[in-house]
């Protein structure tokens, strides 16, 4: 994955460390990992640091023998603002920036850090933490085609990965991908209270529901068929499930509200960048 670089994570928390876990078990070595986080010394931190992983809780205790070739910023969009500057000795000497937080632009990294910094802005999704996530990635003109490669392949850890050409196109996919988990777990949600209202017990609806929801996400990313195919193989000509899709699939049924929702979380994105 890296060969023989080094990698530096700031943050460790639960996107950080679900990443680091995928580095680990696909043989990246601990030794050529350290990780920054408050929490450096907290129980939940001992296992990576069994296996040689360097952990503290500040840049000032790195071990000075320790010069990474990739830093991954995993933090909150306010921690970053004081202390980015902290890393552009490292920016200077070459340093692949790497980054999922979300709201920050390249501009950003390239302002504190240098223009000529190599730069790859990503943003993945909750479902990394069980190793199912979606991550786009935006490279700076900064980033060679190697570079991209390892750092395409330290998010794939993680789950699927995909580039974009504009960055611009972050705001859109931060709509449906880095929210849409929010959106099925709703729809999780939704569909239980739906059972609870046509007569069944709360228990027995939601394992109903999640299981349902789980189970057709799972089939869906198993199987070679468009979504479209799937719900048509299920859907029997004026059975039960083409009377409720005649509801969801209205002029004023699923789409429209689902249209409405992405482009208010990409709007959002966008005034938060």
């Amino acid at each position: 994955m890296l060969n023989d670089g080094t990698l530096l994570l700031v943050g460790c928390g639960k996107m950080g460390g679900a990443m680091l876990q995928g580095w680990l078990d696909r043989g990246l070595v601990g030794s050529q990992v350290a990780i920054i986080d408050p929490s450096a010394k907290a129980a939940y931190m001992q296992p990576f640091v069994k296996q040689g992983v360097q952990a503290v809780e500040t840049l000032e205790e790195l071990s000075g023998s320790f010069s990474p070739d990739y830093i991954l910023f995993a933090v909150k969009p306010q921690m970053i603002n004081a202390t980015i500057t902290s890393y552009h000795p490292y920016a200077e000497q070459g340093a692949v920036i790497l980054s999922v937080i979300a709201g920050k632009q390249i501009s950003f990294f390239e302002k504190h850090l240098g223009a000529d910094t190599a730069i790859v802005r990503t943003m993945p999704n909750t479902p990394a933490a069980v190793s199912r996530g979606m991550t786009v990635l935006y490279a700076n003109q900064n980033v060679s085609k190697e570079q991209a490669k390892v750092c395409e392949e330290l998010m794939a850890a993680v789950g699927e990965t995909a580039w974009l050409e504009d960055e611009s196109q972050i705001d859109a996919v931060t709509g449906v991908s880095g929210s849409g988990p929010a959106y099925i777990f709703y729809l999780a949600e939704c569909l239980a209270q739906a059972g609870v209202d046509a007569g069944l017990p709360n228990d027995l609806a939601r394992k109903l529901a999640d299981t349902t929801v789980s189970g057709a996400g799972e089939l869906l990313r198993l199987s070679n068929d468009s979504p479209s195919q799937l719900r048509i193989n299920v859907t029997s000509p004026n059975g039960t499930t083409q009377a409720g899709l005649n509801v969801l699939m209205a002029d004023d049924g699923l789409q429209p509200v689902m249209s409405k929702t992405v482009a208010a979380a990409a709007k959002r994105s966008k005034e938060l960048s």
